[in-house]
């Protein structure tokens, strides 16, 4: 069956019907709204948590008795090197720290003696049943101190001046191929950009599998390719998807973007961060248009639902697999010879590159060759995905073979 050329339309005008016609259905929907409102609250959420939590350790009250209060400091300095917070508090004698470690006011008590049969140096603790890992970490190396300063005495040394020159000692790093450095922000920020892009083109690019599919079966399409040649049509419906997740990652980012940096969560400047959501955008771009041509074509193959999971399984491994290895790999080693080529390779750098332009480890030649190949991909799909639809998309019944879809018309 061969629908009739249209001549009323111009191309423009037809995709741009078509475009409007996708975008006010979708944007309406319940569905869009309530999944926009959470991942709105999601993304500003987050940093906000982030600013409450990041870097907070739990500290601890570690009470002394009068015998140990010149030990005070020496607690405190133990808990700095092992990250625990430690406030120290005097009690007046040994019974009334015990006492407060048992109602909870103190989570431990430094006693004045060690029990009975104690190899030399034990640090004495009392604790209402463990030791917590950050207070036993800091009275190993408080222990460990005490020790060592008791064996410099006893030689005659000093132990303040052998503190000051332990502090001193240091070690003076030549490297001949310098590494490079990644800030952890910008690699947060970068994983940020490959999640709302991986999410999109995964989401939407079935959206629009969906819709062919089930213009094709309640034959809504043969109405509409009435008036409109059939690239047309797939060309709006893409365009019209895509501008509705364009515009969702645009308030997402901006909305999140924002919270981070107001919060210090992400300090990049607003200048930063905006020009490395910008770049994420234009692989959006790139990277939904070429997929969402991809599900259409998978979608005007297949005349029921039911068949679209299974037909639009082989592409959605191409999009998962490259993901899955970048967040994997780039945190880990941010200068990854796997990610770094897979950033360039076509259909695989719209999910891996972002990342790397993020933190800095894809040099400019690599963004513009990768960009440059993703474009050139991105063409050759629009002219075999507009001969695949136009051959499939009036056929009912049995799934349409690819070889007879790549017919030339």
């Amino acid at each position: 069956m061969t629908a009739p050329e249209p001549r009323t339309l111009s191309s423009w005008a037809a995709i741009g019907l078509v475009a409007r016609r996708e975008v006010t259905v979708r944007a309406r929907s319940k569905a869009f709204l309530v999944t926009l409102a959470i991942l709105l609250v999601g993304v500003v959420a987050t940093p906000l948590i982030l600013s409450v939590t990041h870097g907070s350790t739990p500290a601890a009250t570690v009470g002394v008795t009068g015998a140990v209060t010149g030990e005070a400091e020496a607690i405190r300095s133990a808990g700095r090197a092992v990250g625990q917070t430690l406030s120290v508090r005097t009690v007046p004698d040994r019974a009334t720290g015990e006492r407060e470690v048992r109602s909870g006011a103190l989570d431990a008590l430094v006693a004045g003696s060690a029990p009975a049969g104690s190899p030399p140096g034990t640090l004495a603790v009392v604790v209402q049943r463990s030791l917590s890992p950050g207070l036993a970490n800091a009275f190993a190396v408080l222990a460990r101190q005490q020790a060592l300063d008791a064996q410099l005495r006893q030689a005659g040394a000093d132990p303040a001046a052998v503190a000051r020159s332990i502090d001193a000692a240091g070690v003076a790093v030549q490297a001949l191929s310098p590494p490079r450095t990644y800030r952890g922000d910008r690699l947060v920020l970068g994983i940020v950009v490959g999640v709302l892009i991986y999410l999109s083109v995964l989401s939407y690019g079935q959206v629009v599998a969906q819709s062919v599919v089930e213009e094709k079966t309640s034959r809504v399409v043969e109405l509409l390719l009435s008036t409109l040649r059939p690239w047309q049509l797939m060309a709006g419906k893409v365009l019209g998807v895509g501008l509705l997740g364009l515009g969702q990652n645009v308030l997402l980012a901006v909305a999140g973007g924002t919270a981070a940096v107001a919060t210090g969560v992400l300090s990049l400047s607003i200048g930063g961060a905006a020009g490395v959501l910008g770049l994420g955008l234009l692989w959006y771009v790139v990277g939904f248009f070429t997929f969402a041509l991809l599900f259409a074509a998978i979608g005007a193959l297949v005349s029921r639902q039911e068949e679209v999971g299974g037909a639009v399984s082989p592409l959605l491994m191409i999009i998962i697999v490259p993901y899955v290895l970048a967040v994997s790999i780039l945190p880990n080693n941010p200068g990854s010879p796997l990610v770094a080529v897979l950033s360039v390779v076509p259909f695989a750098s719209p999910m891996t590159m972002p990342e790397r332009i993020a933190i800095g480890s894809a040099s400019a030649w690599q963004v513009v060759l990768a960009f440059a190949l993703a474009v050139v991909a991105a063409v050759a799909v629009v002219r075999i995905t507009g001969r695949i639809y136009g051959n499939a998309v009036l056929r009912s019944g049995a799934r349409v073979r690819l070889r007879d879809a790549l017919r030339p018309q």
